[in-house]
């Protein structure tokens, strides 16, 4: 089904304003904005630039505000939302439909006869967006009118201009911006349209998520240009923003190639399912599509033509955890194995201490490693590789480095990370340190700490470990010495099980000793590949987790029987991050759930089940693709990144696994 808003949510600001888009350019560049042409956040903008790819992500160029004059008429097609609360102008009741052309976001604007139509994409590889207008319908002419907005500043912060003034001057048909000296000059370009300087800001834009959110939500930018066209119908111009002194101006050839790109993504991936799409076909076209936009260039002295995850967009970059648990259904399941050798080996450089990184910095710092499961979640994206690709010269160059992060957390490495020989679990954590998937800190306040053996950690280092055996095995190498080890956590995993509560503890060995509340974590001793616990307790585990935990749109991360949950995720910073964890629904989780269930009951039909109301999800708050995060309380509110990696990895790793469990019993 087409992902398609007529005017009952279009003209409606309290639905179009909290609809978003996303286009990227796969070297961590993209634009962003809501379906009313709005901004509502920091991180909206047409030419959102990577500057030292995939991070050093700059706003460059902030929107286009459009007017267009017909039959006497003026009508404006841009909204904003001012300091003082005023919605003007209110552009968005002219929009007659928004819909996606693949991933492309397109607005059709109704004036009188007329039918405007505006789409928005950025070219592959560069920092280089486009906007092109085309009228589609048209008794006369149409006169358009645009100002055009820019800034220069770090996509996290906020502008107040003062007397900030650029430099902006004309350059070929179009013109060139320097903020400052020392600045990346930018060019705003058009292929027909007349282009005239302005240098004017405008004072406090109105960021309504950023106060939702608690943050600095006024903000200015500055009114660098005009351009004016006159189109007949039938007849189109487009606008490029980019950090190119010479982009491919030619908007028809340039909407070509983007088309042409998504199309051959959905032919890897239609190509790679064994099973049949059936009903769900356009909804998992455009989840491939929406795993595209992770996938980035991350060059190195090692490889230039290295690849990573950004894990969520707006604002994250790529982490090593994020990245791993994203791996196989990005690239894998989609039928792009090569971007996943590329990731393994791009990661394998920054191997430290038996550890991958948590997080490469925006600012270009040291990598940070304050992450236990990162490093165990490589092992696992690697088994999956290597279980499709047999890529054996793969695993014979990085064998030695997966040995030696064996002996690293033997012998013990940062952060008091290291192999009990009591019981051949992992332990992990010190006092003020976040290591695991759930990592919120506000300051010095570690929201969920989970010093000791977390259960997800040590169903990891199982797995891990068999890897590494079938690893050896592989390459005719001794495998005895990872054998023995999983058979002693094998062992040693039986302590997780809570019989009282009919599931496991979260974390033994804790300060505390053992946590008994109920979280998702223990899934994954089930979803995994090799489970550490017998069937009765897997049971235990699902049933637990879908009577308390599960939602329609991933798993609460507390039980809502719990004194510390927390159903609603909003307010400041300390109020977001006390949530995160505590009661707040990953999406992310949906797909580890189903696999778990499949796993205990060997029902396909239900196990899909569970992943259908995500697909609705395709049309909400990021349009095309799956949030990050939702109320735990209902509706279940999606909040959080408005496209996040792992949720969109692992629903459609899930649905490929249901898919072609369900081809191999039929032809079986």
């Amino acid at each position: 089904m087409t992902i398609e808003f007529g005017r009952d949510i279009c003209c409606e600001l309290g639905t179009s304003e909290k609809r978003e888009w996303l286009v990227t350019n796969g070297i961590g560049g993209f634009a962003s904005g809501t379906v009313a042409g709005l901004l509502t956040r920091r991180y909206h903008g047409l030419l959102i630039a990577a500057l030292k790819p995939p991070l050093g992500r700059n706003l460059l160029v902030t929107k286009l505000d459009e007017t267009a004059s017909y039959d006497g008429k003026n009508y404006p097609l841009g909204s904003n939302r001012w300091a003082s609360g005023t919605v003007d102008p209110r552009g968005f009741v002219n929009i007659e439909r928004f819909y996606l052309d693949g991933a492309i976001p397109v607005w059709d604007f109704s004036c009188a006869d007329a039918l405007l139509e505006k789409r928005i994409w950025m070219a592959e590889g560069s920092n280089t967006t486009y906007i092109r207008y085309e009228l589609k319908r048209a008794s006369r002419p149409v006169s358009m009118s645009v100002k055009a907005y820019v800034n220069y500043r770090d996509y996290h912060g906020s502008t107040h201009a003062g007397g900030w003034r650029m430099n902006i001057e004309k350059a070929g048909n179009g013109i060139r911006i320097i903020a400052y000296d020392g600045a990346v000059p930018f060019y705003i370009l058009t292929d027909k349209a007349e282009t005239g300087t302005v240098n004017e800001w405008y004072y406090g834009f109105n960021l309504a998520l950023e106060e939702y959110r608690g943050l600095d939500h006024l903000e200015d930018h500055l009114h660098a240009a005009n351009l004016t066209c006159t189109l007949r119908e039938g007849e189109s111009f487009t606008v490029v923003a980019s950090t190119e002194r010479a982009p491919v101006n030619d908007g028809h050839k340039a909407l070509e190639a983007r088309k042409q790109y998504e199309e051959r993504i959905i032919e890897r991936f239609s190509g790679s399912q064994k099973g049949e799409y059936k009903n769900t076909a356009a909804d998992m076209d455009q989840m491939a599509l929406a795993a595209d936009q992770f996938i980035v260039s991350r060059p190195s002295e090692q490889d230039k033509d290295g690849k990573s995850v950004i894990a969520g967009y707006h604002w994250f970059g790529d982490w090593g955890r994020d990245t791993m648990i994203s791996l196989p259904g990005l690239t894998i399941c989609t039928g792009r194995p090569g971007i996943a050798r590329s990731i393994i080996k791009t990661f394998s450089a920054y191997v430290d201490q038996g550890m991958l990184p948590n997080r490469f910095p925006d600012a270009g710092e040291k990598p940070e490693y304050n992450t236990v499961d990162a490093t165990l979640w490589y092992f696992e994206a690697i088994r999956s590789y290597i279980e499709a690709t047999k890529d054996k010269p793969l695993l014979e160059e990085i064998f030695p480095i997966l040995d030696a992060i064996i002996d690293w957390h033997n012998k013990g490495t940062r952060y008091n990370i290291k192999v009990d020989p009591k019981d051949g679990l992992l332990y992990a954590g010190e006092t003020g340190v976040q290591l695991t998937w759930m990592d919120a800190k506000v300051g010095d306040w570690v929201v969920t700490p989970r010093i000791g053996k977390p259960v997800e950690v040590n169903a990891l280092w199982y797995n891990a470990l068999r890897s590494m055996a079938k690893f050896a095995g592989y390459l005719g190498k001794p495998d005895n010495k990872y054998k023995l080890a999983a058979d002693k956590a094998l062992s040693g995993f039986s302590r997780f099980w809570n019989e009282k509560a009919g599931h496991c503890f979260d974390v033994i060995d804790g300060p505390s000793g053992d946590d008994p509340s109920l979280r998702p974590n223990q899934l994954f001793a089930v979803s995994l590949p090799e489970s550490p616990l017998t069937s009765d307790k897997q049971k235990g585990v699902v049933d637990a987790c879908a009577q308390s935990l599960l939602t329609s749109h991933g798993l609460r991360s507390l039980s809502p029987d719990h004194p510390d949950y927390t159903g609603h995720y909003g307010g400041d910073s300390r109020a977001r991050d006390g949530a995160y964890h505590q009661g707040t629904v990953w999406g992310w989780l949906l797909g580890h759930f189903a696999l778990a269930h499949l796993r205990v009951y060997g029902d396909m039909e239900k196990a899909g089940g569970f992943l259908v109301p995500m697909f609705g999800q395709l049309r909400s708050h990021g349009v095309g693709s799956l949030s990050e995060i939702f109320d735990g309380d209902a509706p279940m509110t999606p909040r959080g990144c408005i496209a996040q990696a792992w949720t969109v990895a692992e629903i459609i790793r899930a649905w490929t696994e249901i898919n072609n469990y369900q081809s191999e019993k039929q032809t079986g």
